[in-house]
């Protein structure tokens, strides 16, 4: 079983920034990739970005420009550096590694709220 340790996470206001790390056990190199996603209440979960072992990111269209996703793979470390945020990028963020296998794990989630 994989355990990521998250942190970061907390209360913010609109226009601030947060960074959120994801600490994983092993060499982060020997994944697939990893990242983040975030659900709201009532709301799915979704992507909000992610980074492969080649160090190719992903971002969610809502976050573009504003998030930046990066690794340091001396630290098993990824890390998610959050900009301008807006009141609607309240959510739980969850951290997720995927394997080459296609088995994936999850982080126990951390909590951002921006105020308006």
């Amino acid at each position: 079983q994989v355990q990521l340790v998250e942190s970061g996470g907390g209360l913010v206001q609109a226009g601030g920034s947060l960074r959120l790390s994801c600490a994983a056990p092993g060499s982060i190199s020997t994944f697939n990739r990893m990242g983040w996603y975030r659900q709201a209440p009532e709301n799915q979960r979704e992507l909000v970005a992610w980074i492969t072992s080649g160090g190719y990111s992903n971002y969610a269209d809502s976050v573009k420009g504003r998030f930046t996703i990066s690794r340091d793979n001396g630290k098993n470390t990824v890390y998610l550096q959050m900009n301008s945020l807006k009141p609607e990028d309240t959510a739980s963020y969850y951290c997720n590694l995927h394997t080459w296998a296609g088995t994936d794990y999850w982080g126990k989630g951390t909590l951002v709220t921006v105020s308006s």
